[in-house]
């Protein structure tokens, strides 16, 4: 009997290392995915709200050049982001760089973005250029891109071998998710205490340029069977299923399953929220005898385009969000795009946009439309060639008055409390609907009494108003007046009880003064460059005696 005793006894102690490191990594794990600090993205009534540190947050973000993540111009980079306000900053990460030799891996450059954003206290999206780099494959590593037969490229119709990595190859997908993954891995082992990274774009404007699909015989194969299941609204093979917009839908489904691989890859690591980058389907000139844009050609053939979103969803739920970069002075095409990618199944993100007189008005338009992030392109410069005027002139106005309050927002529009107002052409004056008034938003000055409104040259009127409370609420805006009043004027009137000039430190509001007279006779007046946070109590009392 002891010798049973004894040989239990001893198996236990060979176990126990074993035992402790699967609980060990168990709790881990647990410890991963429970972390209610760690960034992730919260959907309900149809909107989304990030979090991060167990706080919602509003990414006011600007992205750096293509290739200013390096120790000669991040110094530069990490000073401008200070100019403009902003609180995210939007950083490249290099394939060719990380990993010079196959699984040899030089976190180095990652560590100096990290460290740059903690000194600095901003937090950090990682753009990850792997596979795709606006349609080709300008990043993948040389021994990548010198092994054709391994890793192959996509053929056009007419047998071109294209710079664009073939969706259809295991081996292509191997090394970008084994990359993918060593990074997130990396990340998490740098950064899961102190979330300075909170999201992750997998891949850059994603899709082929040079072909509408992959013609090589593996693609070719592919396109005679039938279309996957997970389509399902569609059934029969790809000609059959999508007619004439086949190639380009057949493209959409292979790079968006491919993706989403690299990204479940990586979220397998650490799961912080993921998105791609959109080089969306611009309309064609009015004079050109077409009705759309050549895919492949003025676009990636099958990124997440704003008719192969239902694809991109199906074949991709490991990316949480499909956001389109803009780049374009077409006011009415910026609200077509919010409209089209903001769903309840998609976070609306805005995470690239030129510096144009637009900036404002988009800003505050995507902010009403539930936006959870805005940040415009190429900041920095660094060097390079830049065009139009810089940045301060056009993102650090609105950026210093949204960045004190920017976790508020970020709730408020949760809560569906939050309403922007921007001005259109032709359109000077607007009245809105809240929650037990109306404003009356003017634009443009002087605002004369008994006239209508001039309205801006350059249509950047906006307004911002969040209600904190039975008929209060929070306003600010440019190039405007807010007035509120009763819904129905021959019943009740509304009537100002205090305006209060306030500051947003520490999740606490700190009144700097009081508005009255003519600060609040014709509405409260937000000019160009003396935009102010006031907040607004009213109380509704009878119009007439009765």
């Amino acid at each position: 009997m002891k010798w049973v005793v004894q040989a239990l006894m001893n198996l236990f102690r060979k176990l126990l290392p074993v035992f402790s490191f699967a609980i060990a990594t168990g709790f881990l794990a647990h410890a991963q995915t429970s972390d209610s600090g760690m960034p992730h993205i919260v959907r309900a009534n149809g909107r989304a709200e990030l979090m991060v540190d167990g706080k919602p947050y509003l990414m006011l973000g600007a992205q750096m050049g293509n290739s200013s993540a390096w120790p000669i111009s991040l110094p530069n980079a990490w000073t401008t982001m200070e100019e403009l306000h902003v609180n995210t900053v939007e950083a490249p990460v290099y394939w060719e760089v990380m990993e010079p030799q196959p699984d040899h891996f030089d976190f180095s450059n990652v560590d100096q973005l990290i460290d740059g954003a903690r000194e600095h206290h901003l937090h950090l999206v990682l753009l990850w250029f792997g596979t795709w780099k606006n349609g080709q494959n300008h990043y993948v590593p040389e021994w990548v891109k010198s092994d054709t037969k391994k890793y192959p490229r996509e053929i056009s119709a007419y047998g071109k071998v294209l710079d664009v990595m073939s969706p259809h190859s295991e081996a292509n997908l191997a090394a970008d998710a084994h990359a993918f993954a060593a990074l997130m891995r990396h990340v998490r082992e740098k950064d899961s205490t102190q979330h300075t990274v909170i999201m992750i774009q997998v891949e850059n404007e994603s899709g082929a340029i040079g072909t509408i699909r992959d013609h090589s015989p593996d693609a070719n194969e592919a396109f005679q069977k039938h279309v996957p299941a997970v389509l399902h609204t569609k059934t029969g093979t790809w000609s059959e299923a999508y007619g004439e917009d086949a190639d380009e839908r057949f493209a959409a489904y292979f790079t968006a399953k491919y993706i989403g691989e690299v990204a479940q890859a990586g979220k397998k690591e650490y799961a912080l929220p993921m998105y791609c980058n959109v080089w969306i389907t611009y309309p064609v000139h009015a004079l050109e005898n077409r009705d759309r844009a050549s895919a492949g050609q003025e676009y990636p053939s099958g990124g997440p385009q704003q008719e192969n979103i239902d694809i991109w969803k199906a074949a991709a739920p490991a990316i949480d969000v499909l956001a389109p970069d803009f780049y374009s002075n077409d006011r009415q095409l910026f609200l077509d795009t919010v409209a089209t990618y903001s769903r309840p199944d998609n976070p609306l993100f805005i995470p690239e946009t030129h510096r144009s007189n637009d900036f404002g008005p988009n800003l505050f338009y995507a902010l009403g439309h539930g936006a959870i992030g805005f940040s415009p392109f190429g900041v920095d410069s660094n060097g390079f060639p830049t065009s139009g005027p810089k940045p301060p002139d056009f993102v650090a106005e609105n950026y210093s008055l949204l960045k004190p309050i920017a976790s508020h927002l970020a709730a408020s529009n949760f809560d569906g409390k939050l309403q922007t107002v921007v001005e259109r052409k032709g359109e000077p004056q607007v009245r809105i609907h809240l929650d037990g008034t109306d404003a009356i938003v003017r634009f443009g000055f002087p605002q004369r009494d008994g006239e209508v409104p001039p309205g801006t040259s350059t249509e950047s009127g906006r307004v911002l108003i969040s209600q904190i409370g039975p008929l209060q609420f929070l306003v600010t805006g440019f190039d405007a007046s807010v007035s509120f009043v009763a819904a129905d004027p021959k019943r009740d009137e509304m009537e100002i009880l205090r305006a209060e000039q306030v500051t947003y430190d520490h999740d606490q509001w700190q009144s700097q003064r009081i508005w009255n007279g003519d600060q609040t006779d014709r509405g409260l007046q937000f000019h160009e460059k003396n935009s102010y946070l006031v907040q607004i109590r009213l109380q509704r009392i009878p119009a007439y005696e009765r």
